[in-house]
């Protein structure tokens, strides 16, 4: 058993949900959702999968930093509703957490989706490219911290975007870690939004954001 809590915050995702939970609760000490205003069955799904879940004001950021401060565990495993950890996870996690070398380090994992079209080959390509060159992995690709650490460099903000990018900055590249498992991330969005024109509009909010940009009208561009 990890001394860790996993952190999943939803909204309206109860196709996918369960996955998330089951495949963490096994390793740890509690598993806490925190939806943000579900108006599907996502609360119950999550219960059932036993978790412990919370409510919050909808946006990522404020959900994640709830989650964190109702959390039981010495360290935090943040993780999207959508993903689900491949096998082999907890094994690299316990040798990471178990460092202590690590305690002001964080640890990101290797970003999958979970479709097996070419196109989705060359946008785990991409997102490994971007993590090696600018050490910038997003919130689907979860984060494992301690929460010493995690409460050391403020936490969270409650931004409702980029508030994974925010936290990323915070660690420091020199301080995170690239581990080896995949967080397989559901390929639905990408379906919907183009595997060509959501990369494209990401990396356009991403360059109004470093420009100045306030999150919450880049939200509106987001959808």
């Amino acid at each position: 058993m990890l001394p860790a809590t996993a952190v999943i915050p939803t909204l309206d995702a109860n196709a996918t949900v369960g996955a998330a939970i089951s495949c963490v609760k096994p390793w740890v000490e509690q598993v806490v959702v925190v939806d943000g205003g579900s108006q599907d069955d996502t609360v119950s799904v999550a219960e059932k999968a036993g978790a412990t879940v919370i409510s919050a004001p909808r946006g990522r950021g404020g959900q994640l930093a709830a989650g964190a401060e109702a959390s039981a565990g010495c360290w935090l495993i943040f993780l999207h509703g959508d993903t689900v950890l491949e096998e082999g996870w907890a094994q690299e996690v316990r040798a990471f957490i178990g460092d202590v070398g690590n305690a002001r380090r964080a640890g990101a994992f290797r970003f999958a989706l979970d479709d097996e079209i070419s196109a989705a080959r060359r946008i785990e390509w991409l997102v490994a490219w971007r993590c090696k060159v600018f050490g910038l992995p997003y919130g689907d690709q979860g984060l494992v911290i301690s929460k010493e650490f995690y409460e050391q460099i403020g936490g969270f903000s409650p931004l409702p975007l980029f508030e994974d990018v925010d936290i990323v900055r915070k660690i420091g590249r020199a301080r995170l870690t690239l581990l080896n498992s995949a967080a397989v991330t559901s390929a639905a969005r990408y379906r919907r939004g183009g595997y060509l024109l959501r990369p494209i509009r990401n990396l356009f909010l991403m360059t109004l954001y470093f420009a100045g940009l306030p999150p919450r009208f880049l939200l509106r561009l987001y959808g």
